[in-house]
């Protein structure tokens, strides 16, 4: 996902995915940490780059379970 805000400054970055944590005047602070948890949680990894003054974009990866795998589950 990308933006067109004005990206991140290495302060906000510091703290990005500290639960509780927001720039904004309304929310909790609670979505980017949440977002990570469960990510890392399956086995991936959430990142960001701040592409200052053009915005921010977010990547997340996730493993890919084998195929014999997947068949195990289905029978």
């Amino acid at each position: 996902m990308t933006d067109v805000g004005e990206g991140i400054s290495d302060e906000v970055a510091s703290q990005l995915f500290t639960p509780f944590f927001t720039t904004k005047s309304e929310g909790m602070g609670l979505g980017l940490s949440l977002c990570r948890t469960v990510v890392e949680q399956h086995g991936g990894h959430l990142e960001f780059e701040s592409l200052t003054p053009k915005g921010t974009v977010f990547r997340f990866t996730l493993p890919v379970k084998s195929r014999l795998h997947l068949d195990k589950i289905a029978a």
